[in-house]
């Protein structure tokens, strides 16, 4: 039983993974058109909410110059309904906001695309000599070479400013030479947005506002929530919603995730994006935006975007955005002209703002996307009952420890150890559960204060299999040690353990 419990709590543990997610064409008219309405698109995202239970939700549609329709649902932390105004945080999709920033300095002369970042800016240096050769180009692309493997991402953490973030960066090293192979490093974005100060004279939000969002009247959006303040997200806990701060870490100002928008101000950036909007770019920047980059391979990403086949539909370009308290989606199809967002305000085991990013996707094909799954919630009450079964276990490893000391007694004590593995198994995955997940994400840095946000109900399963084997082990040798007291010490082998049965009345 228990060896079978562990064997469950592995394979659910490593089947949970953050994945991040992937140029802008003549719009054509599509033939779903008429089907994508707003009711239709409201009557969709109820339909998600119910099943998910999601605190809050706003999304957007877009096609060629015009907003579909963009709208909220639910509720912030605070009991605010949520609309197509209310500021959501949209983690790594900010990754496309700065890449943009980058290409309007490219187009100005102001920065070279495929000349070294260090030669562009003199602070960037590693004690790794490869990342000299490191070009604007790669650090978009994500071919920098610069991994979470080899970079101290917890020294970045509590950078107070992108230069103080770029300084941190002194002891990080390459795991590749420079444009050779792809791995996501929100470094490379971060280092991207510290380019643009000291390009373009100005701190990276002030920037991003002046030229990027301002044009596009974006006026809801910023990269620190001192300039726009969303209120608390949530995460899952076995299927209750909990509001909670962001975890910590380098958000305020980052350019690999800082940046807080809105539905309404995310259908300006879809239309400009597409291609259709006022000039904040023209038409060969977005393509080298949306291109994949040369080592992408099947990433095929660009900058900050990542091309994707559709399936049963067409092409698009997409990315997603993960963080512990807010998830966020984004999709373009060059071929039709539509633009989706997604923005959720909490974030649990499954990405619901993906999975209704795919579903409106599918009704702007003009198909029937499947009813919004419950998955999340299965998983979290698989997850709740390993606790309960947990609890259990140990109590009965309590009840039970006696008999099976009494048992082992009888063998030789080197047998002893091997039989108390299956119960310490659980302890050894919980022990390295940090490491698991990081190797599930390809590479990427964990701490255990992350893993009680939208992965805590996993979290707490394993601590509740890792405390019960603990509780079983020291049960079984603390009867084992009392039973050998009481026979001196020596092995029960040499002790006759069974009781005489009583000879019957005559």
């Amino acid at each position: 039983m228990r060896t079978r419990l562990s064997a469950a709590i592995i394979a659910i543990g490593l089947a949970v993974a953050m994945t991040p997610a992937p140029p802008a064409h003549a719009v054509t008219g599509s033939p779903a058109e008429a089907q994508v309405r707003p009711e239709t698109i409201d009557a969709y995202a109820h339909r998600v909410r119910k099943a998910s239970g999601m605190p809050g939700m706003s999304l957007v549609v877009t096609h060629g110059r015009r907003v579909v329709h963009a709208a909220g649902y639910g509720h912030d932390s605070t009991g605010r309904p949520v609309t197509a105004r209310t500021p959501m945080r949209v983690a790594s999709l900010s990754k496309s906001f700065t890449a943009a920033a980058v290409m309007t300095l490219v187009d100005e002369g102001r920065i070279a695309l495929d000349r070294p970042v260090a030669a562009q800016m003199p602070e960037f240096r590693t004690a790794d000599p490869r990342a000299a050769r490191i070009t604007v180009r790669q650090l978009l692309n994500q071919t920098s070479g610069l991994s979470d493997r080899t970079v101290d991402i917890g020294a970045t953490q509590d950078a107070g400013s992108l230069r103080e973030y770029v300084a941190r960066l002194r002891t990080a090293r390459l795991t590749t030479d420079p444009g050779t192979r792809w791995a996501y490093c929100n470094v490379n974005y971060n280092l991207a947005a510290r380019l643009v100060e000291v390009a373009g004279g100005r701190p990276f939000g002030d920037y991003l506002r002046r030229r990027v969002f301002a044009p596009l009247g974006m006026n809801g959006s910023a990269v620190s929530d001192r300039d726009v303040r969303p209120a608390d997200g949530h995460h899952s806990l076995f299927g209750l919603w909990i509001a909670r701060s962001e975890a910590p870490g380098f958000l305020d100002g980052s350019g690999s995730g800082g940046v807080i928008t809105n539905a309404h101000d995310m259908g300006r950036w879809l239309i400009a994006q597409s291609g259709q909007a006022p000039r904040t770019l023209n038409r060969a920047a977005l393509r080298t935006m949306h291109a994949p980059g040369p080592a992408t391979g099947d990433h095929r990403y660009g900058m900050g975007w990542a091309g994707e086949e559709g399936g049963t539909g067409p092409a698009r370009l997409v990315h997603s955005g993960n963080i512990f308290t807010y998830n966020a989606a984004q999709a373009i199809v060059p071929s039709t002209g539509y633009g989706v967002a997604v923005m959720v305000n909490g974030a649990g085991l499954t990405d619901v703002s993906w999975s209704t990013l795919e579903g409106l996707l599918t009704l702007i094909d003009g198909r029937t996307p499947p009813a919004p799954g419950r998955g999340g919630h299965l998983t979290e009450l698989a997850l709740g009952l390993i606790v309960l079964v947990s609890v259990g276990l140990g109590v009965l490893a309590g009840f039970r420890a006696r008999r099976w000391a009494r048992r082992r007694a009888a063998a030789p004590r080197w047998r002893i150890a091997p039989r108390l593995v299956p119960a310490l198994l659980p302890v050894a995955v919980f022990a390295a559960y940090p490491q698991l997940v990081s190797l599930i994400i390809g590479g990427r840095a964990v701490t255990w204060a992350q893993l009680t946000y939208f992965a805590a109900p996993l979290t707490i399963a394993l601590a509740a299999a890792a405390l019960a084997g603990l509780v079983a082990v020291a049960l079984r040798l603390w009867a084992l040690a009392r039973f050998f007291r009481r026979t001196g010490g020596g092995d029960a082998g040499d002790r006759p353990l069974q009781v005489q049965a009583a000879s019957p009345q005559r």
